[in-house]
This record gives structure tokens, C-alpha cells and sequence, in this order.
């Protein structure tokens, strides 16, 4: 199970929390302001109040031992306190060995700095919602994704090492996933046959049972979204 940590409960990040927290995942949800902790407390695996620029209280609560951090502080008032407080909450994450750190930023010039100080990610919650970034962050593999219905989607996924040289019938994606495989594109180290040479970095259109998937092959799967989110990453 991934761990979470959400540092700024303002209507983007308490949102993102609750996603994670219903997909579940471990998160731990920070504000400086007790009201925003005690309205989520009982939504996610933890709440605190704390300040995030000082590191040892974020160790305190074993911030350092998450996966991923989300800093979703508000940038918009207190003279410019706000944005101060989320490069310095950056900074201190990053100090702390945390390898995957998103921030949330108003506009690209804060963007620009959130990535000088070491962000894996920015996120502008004015385009993209905290519902597809919950799922983003949970399920890392999946790439694009269209939906076609409420909770049904047509996911674009990077083949795994684990599926390497296997064939449709042995993945048996359906059976174990209750996912269908709809097309397959070859990737560009392929290690096809010379009998396949002909589907060597094109598409297939009709996987069939005996069809082999390589490693960095695209496929094209259709399911639910919450079924899709459990495809193997690795």
C-alpha cells in the first residue's frame, strides 16, 4: 500500500486527500489550521496539525517514511507568506529523501520555481481536477485514459518487465485483472520474431490468444477504472 502525505487541506488538497484515502491508500493529511484537520480526521488514516516549514515536526509524525508528497498550500494571500511556506515545506520534504514530491502552484511562474527546488511534478488544479490526479498517483502506470462512462475508462498502459515474452492467454488479463485487452502497439525494442516482423512497431488490432507481449509494448485495456488501478506496475 502506497503512503501519502497531503500538506495543505484548501479545497484542492482536502479533496485529494479523501480520493487517495477512498482508493485506499495510507494517507497522512497536514494543516496549520485545526478547523481544516479536525473536518478530515476521520477521513483519512491520520490528520495533524502542524506547521510543515519546520522538519522535525513533519519527522515527528514520520512524514519522511511516505512514498509521496502532495503540498497543496494556498499561494494566494498573506502577502505572499503562502508561497514562502510551500517552497520552504518543498525543501524540507526533499532534505527528508522523499522521491516523489508534487506541488501545487497558481500560475507557471510558480511552477517554474517549484520545479528549480526539486519537484517531481507540478500540479495546476485549475486545469486538471484532484480526482484525476488521486488516480494518477495511484495508479502510476496507466497513461492516457478515456472515459466512456461513469467509472469505465480505455486506459493506455506500458507493458511491464512482468509481462515480458508472454503470450495474451498467459497474462490472462480478464481472468486476473477483469480488463480487456483491446490493441496492442509495438515498442521500439520489440523482440519479435521474424515471423512477426511484420507487426514489429506496428499496431494489432485483434490480439489474439497466442499473441506475445514484450516489455514497453503500449496496450490499449478497457475496464473499470478501480480495475485498472490494480495492473501490475513493475
Amino acid at each position: 500500500m502506497k503512503r501519502f502525505a497531503v500538506i495543505g487541506l484548501g479545497r484542492f488538497g482536502k479533496k485529494l486527500a479523501i480520493a487517495l484515502a477512498m482508493s485506499g491508500a495510507e494517507v497522512i493529511a497536514i494543516d496549520k489550521d485545526r478547523s481544516e484537520v479536525e473536518l478530515i480526521r476521520d477521513q483519512v488514516s491520520h490528520a495533524v496539525r502542524l506547521d510543515s516549514t519546520d522538519e522535525e515536526a513533519l519527522k515527528a509524525q514520520g512524514v519522511e517514511k511516505v512514498d509521496v508528497a502532495i503540498v497543496g498550500i494556498g499561494q494566494g494571500h498573506g502577502g505572499g507568506q503562502g508561497f514562502e511556506s510551500a517552497i520552504l515545506t518543498v525543501v524540507n520534504l526533499k532534505q527528508m529523501g522523499i522521491k516523489q514530491i508534487y506541488a501545487r502552484a497558481e500560475d507557471p511562474i510558480a511552477g517554474e520555481v517549484f520545479t528549480k527546488v526539486g519537484t517531481t511534478e507540478v500540479i495546476y488544479p485549475e486545469i486538471e481536477s484532484a480526482q484525476r490526479w488521486a488516480y494518477k498517483l495511484i495508479a502510476p502506470q496507466i497513461g492516457e485514459k478515456i472515459d466512456f462512462a461513469p467509472g469505465y475508462s480505455l486506459a493506455r498502459i506500458k507493458a511491464p518487465a512482468s509481462f515480458d515474452c508472454k503470450t495474451v492467454m498467459d497474462l490472462q488479463l480478464r481472468q486476473k485483472y477483469n480488463v480487456n485487452l483491446v490493441a496492442i502497439k509495438r515498442g521500439e525494442h520489440s523482440k519479435t520474431k521474424k515471423s512477426e516482423k511484420s507487426e514489429k512497431s506496428g499496431i494489432i488490432n485483434v490480439p489474439m490468444p497466442n499473441t506475445v507481449v514484450y516489455v514497453g509494448d503500449i496496450l490499449m485495456v478497457a475496464g473499470s477504472d478501480a480495475d485498472l488501478a490494480k495492473l501490475p506496475q513493475e
